[in-house]
């Protein structure tokens, strides 16, 4: 992740924090507090306070600091799009080609340079991630062989199969503590989309965006940097393999009051049951998964 990616994804977090607090224009909001809220330093915080101005959602003031221009009301569906690099355009491309069967299971160095029309230290650094993630290894000359992690029902499968696994043993760590803020806040954001018609305002890469945070929230909540690396590498490839389901407003309302009675417990302090409720999460999703890709690559 860039210094530039960074700040445009802290700037997305700072617009959350605005609507949970309901802020209104002219409210403002200092440095510090808002390093102490989302646990960074002030210093990144200050360039994405100053995204933010350049969106037209904060003015700054000669030695007042940064105020809102806009209402938590004007930008609640707002989420600023993260700028991509070259190198993560051609490593999504990768992934997504392998899962379609658009590139074969071995291929030269030569071969991929040419499909992705990308110069050889940019596809060396995208081949590199995919090689320390286990989706892909060096074969003898220059060329490359995809692991069985990206067969798509296979790669469905043992993901879910790792997350029952990882994921609820978060609440089970003894460094497990939560940030009252962070769960208020997604508590809002799930009951929000239940309310009305108001999933139908959201797309699907915002549904697919909040299912990721809930999941890394909880991560975060166990301060176990090992376990919040698992969960974010496992959203990395629910990106592509699953992205297509986000449309299904049935199957969404099912994960979003699944994911409220994990929240409700943690919020009362039962871990036990959280960590119930969040593995019979996983699994309903895992069924739901398979069945939608074999639905997809099914022909018609």
């Amino acid at each position: 992740m860039t210094a530039r990616q960074n700040r445009y994804l802290l700037a997305n977090q700072i617009i959350d924090l605005i609507t949970t607090l309901r802020l209104k224009d002219g409210h403002h909001l200092t440095e510090q507090f808002l390093a102490k809220e989302l646990q960074v330093s002030r210093t990144p915080v200050r360039a994405s306070l100053d995204l933010l101005e350049r969106e037209g959602i904060m003015i700054s003031k000669p030695n007042q600091g940064y105020f809102l221009a806009k209402s938590w009301s004007e930008i609640e569906h707002l989420t600023l799009d993260v700028p991509s690099t070259e190198e993560q355009n051609v490593y999504a491309a990768i992934i997504r080609d392998r899962l379609t069967g658009e590139v074969p299971e071995k291929i030269s160095q030569k071969e991929f340079e040419i499909r992705y029309n990308t110069n050889r230290n940019t596809l060396l650094r995208a081949l590199s991630r995919l090689s320390d993630e286990g989706l892909v290894e060096r074969s003898p000359g220059r060329g490359w062989r995809f692991m069985p992690t990206l067969e798509g029902n296979t790669a469905l499968r043992d993901s879910y199969a790792f997350r029952t696994a990882i994921e609820p043993a978060a609440f089970a760590m003894p460094t497990f503590g939560i940030n009252p803020v962070v769960l208020k806040r997604s508590q809002a954001a799930h009951e929000y989309l239940l309310t009305g018609n108001n999933l139908r305002n959201v797309n699907a890469l915002q549904l697919f965006e909040m299912d990721s945070e809930f999941h890394e929230m909880l991560a975060r909540f166990s301060n176990n940097s090992f376990l919040l690396l698992s969960v974010q590498h496992q959203n990395r490839l629910r990106r592509l393999l699953e992205f297509h389901t986000y449309t299904n407003f049935s199957r969404v309302r099912e994960w979003i009051r699944e994911h409220i009675v994990v929240i409700d417990a943690v919020a009362k302090g039962d871990l036990e049951t959280a960590a119930e409720a969040l593995r019979l999460h996983l699994q309903n999703a895992g069924k739901n998964a398979v069945l939608s890709h074999l639905k997809q690559a099914a022909p018609h």
